[in-house]
């Protein structure tokens, strides 16, 4: 405290006072002398009076302030000593301890403190970055000789040495051994929820007697049993071909460690016919309770249903893992199915006011030719329809042999034009595709969202059109134009059908089946006969492939760069290129003896990497590009990586393959 600050507080207040009792001193000077000099004794007494209790004041008030000072930092002195918490004070520059309480020193192992000591070096995972960054809490836990605990501090300024500040951190750390135990006791007893669903029970069982279908779902019972065993949960049969296992958090771990052995082990049971059970899973977590981690549990089997099968997948509240899905698709389909959805796809057709078709970006001839097919059934039950394509596609030639029929002279439009035109009694269905960033135009998408129907063979990826009002995924079809061909057989006489539309839709058949050569079923061959009967000409077809000999030569220049890695043909081309001819050397590519699979990437034009993959082997492209942020399925995959260089893209795909390989 200065002096001035001191006289402030010390002075009584008296200065005005006797100024005004001198300045009477000195009127009554003119009237009475004797009484003046009287007065002015007086004043000058209560002068020195002043000034001498004035010093006196500051005196006291002097004391008192050290008293209260030395009271105050021996009493914070004594505080830090005698801290209960551990405390340390470092230099933030090379973590070196200025100071730090006993309990500080026993929480380290230490009896005593230690000169020079560094805090990194008492606790190796301790780093202060977080206080330089303006925290005052550590993010986690730290663990120190068996003990966990909970960081906190702040950052202050020491002084100036060479110009610079030096800075130091202050840190607090709180014993949340046994909160912390609570904690993670409470997390691993959060219930799973898990649903089991036999894939192929109603193939295995139809030609059984009552007998054998008894051994055979006894064995089930037993392969389901044996694997749920030791996880201390509850397994109970809620339908003919579907469990409920309802289990602790604790065992999940494990369970996604081993990859979800039952998706393999299943396959041991085999049925009297030769048929090989198959099942898919469905597993719920992070839900509010039972019924959130159900209903996470039923969306999870769904997408491993709507894969194919014969996986497994995890559900949380964010988003999905998927486990196994390297072997050939389930087939789910059957005769009444396919009515049923047909029966819906019309009356959803007659309540609207037009139909709009969409598929993905970049159509081509199974997108298209099933497109013409569901023109075909909106044509019979007399609604407006058309088709949305953009500019950049990949199938002209089937495009402009629609457009040659008078029906078709107006179908094609664009999709702003069919943003203008749509109401809320519009109905869009959306071909080859379920994820709604690959379609040709989202805004529309999100425009009929209260009509919406979804037809597709991909294998539903972790992003999907959610809630559409008719849904058809079959990933064990070989292409959307088969799933519409059946649809057409229920709904359409081969007398309605024009043969340019027939030629269509088994154009989309050929290109997906390479020429029914690979994902053929004898519903395919089925489908490719209706279509036959309906007026298709094979001859007309073959002409919609044609290239020239510019793709030719591009299609072998592309393959002559191919590069052998595990078993899978990696082509990494500097140049732009067509998409259709990198397609064409990936299917190429795999029927080089020793090759499983083929990759072809290439820089896109708008910047990023293509990937086109084809596979003919065990390899399942769908779930390798998947790591990529592709889709597809089994045979046939594809993504598109933005912001990635080519060399970036071949080293992430080199990762991903090897760990596909690593864990199926």
């Amino acid at each position: 405290m200065n002096k001035r600050t001191m006289k402030k507080f010390t002075e009584p207040g008296l200065r005005m006072c006797l100024v005004i009792m001198a300045a009477f001193a000195a009127a009554t000077w003119f009237f009475n002398e004797t009484l003046a000099y009287v007065e002015a004794g007086i004043v000058a007494a209560l002068i020195v009076y002043a000034i001498i209790r004035e010093r006196q004041r500051r005196r006291e008030l002097q004391a008192f302030v050290e008293t209260v000072t030395y009271n105050a930092e021996s009493a914070t002195n004594n505080t830090l000593i005698h801290f209960p918490l551990p405390m340390a004070v470092f230099r933030l520059g090379d973590s070196g301890i200025v100071w730090a309480n006993q309990p500080f020193w026993d929480m380290c192992g230490r009896s005593s403190p230690v000169f020079d000591a560094q805090l990194s070096a008492l606790v190796p995972n301790f780093s202060g970055k977080w206080l330089m960054e303006g925290k005052s809490r550590m993010a986690g836990l730290l663990e120190v000789n068996g003990r966990k605990y909970e960081v906190n501090g702040n950052m202050v300024r020491s002084g100036k040495t060479e110009e610079t500040y030096e800075f130091m951190g202050i840190t607090y750390w709180v014993d949340v051994t046994e909160y912390d135990a609570v904690r993670q006791e409470y997390l691993a007893s959060r219930p799973i929820v898990m649903i089991i669903v036999v894939d192929n029970y109603e193939e295995m069982m139809k030609p059984l007697t009552d007998r054998q279908r008894t051994e055979l779902r006894g064995a089930l019972d037993g392969a389901l049993e044996k694997w749920c065993d030791g996880k201390g949960g509850i397994l109970r049969r809620i339908d003919r071909d579907r469990y409920l296992f309802i289990f602790e958090n604790r065992y999940l771990g494990g369970i996604t460690r081993d990859r979800f052995t039952l998706v393999e082990s299943i396959h041991d049971i085999v049925s009297p016919t030769g048929i090989h059970a198959t099942v898919s899973i469905g597993a719920g977590l992070d839900g509010s309770g039972y019924e959130e981690n159900y209903s996470f549990a039923a969306l999870a089997s769904d997408m491993a249903l709507s894969r194919g099968g014969d996986q497994a997948v995890v559900k949380n509240k964010y988003n999905f893992e998927f486990f196994g899905g390297r072997g050939g698709e389930v087939e789910t389909r059957t005769k009444v199915k396919s009515r049923v959805t047909a029966t819906s796809l019309a009356k959803l057709i007659g309540d609207a006011s037009r139909v709009f078709i969409m598929s993905h970006k970049y159509a081509d001839l199974d997108s298209i030719g099933a497109a013409a097919g569901v023109v075909c059934i909106a044509r019979r039950l007399e609604r407006e329809v058309k088709i949305i394509v953009g500019e950049e596609n990949s199938a002209g030639a089937l495009i402009d042999m629609l457009r040659a029929d008078e029906h078709y002279a107006d179908v094609f439009i664009n999709a702003q034009e069919a943003i203008v035109r749509a109401d809320n009694r519009t109905l869009l269905v959306v071909l080859d595709t379920n994820r709604p960033e690959q379609v040709e135009d989202e805004s529309l998408l999100m425009a009929c969202s209260a009509r919406l129907a979804v037809i597709d063979h991909h294998r539903r990826a972790a992003t999907y059109i959610q809630d559409p009002t008719l849904s058809l995924y079959e990933p064990s079809a070989s292409s959307a134009a088969e799933l519409v061909a059946e649809l057409m057989q229920e709904l359409v006489e081969p007398s309605d059908i024009l043969s340019v539309e027939a030629d269509a839709v088994l154009a989309g058949i050929v290109l997906d089946t390479k020429n029914f050569t690979i994902r053929t079923a004898d519903r395919t061959f089925d489908a490719a006969a209706y279509l036959e009967r309906a007026g298709a000409d094979t001859m007309r077809v073959k002409g919609l492939f044609k290239i020239d000999m510019s793709a030719t030569m591009a299609r072998y220049n592309i393959m002559k760069q191919a590069k052998l890695y595990k078993g899978i043909a990696v082509v990494a081309t500097q140049e732009t290129q067509n998409r259709i001819v990198a397609a064409q050397a990936a299917d190429e590519l795999i029927n080089i003896a020793g090759v499983q699979a083929s990759a072809v990437l290439y820089p896109m034009a708008e910047g990023g990497v293509a990937v086109s993959a084809r596979s003919v082997g065990d390899v399942n492209v769908q779930v390798l590009l998947e790591q990529l942020g592709g889709g597809g399925n089994k045979s046939v995959a594809g993504a598109q990586i933005r912001d990635i260089t080519l060399r970036d893209a071949v080293n992430t795909l080199f990762a991903a393959i090897d760990k596909y390989m690593d864990t199926n």
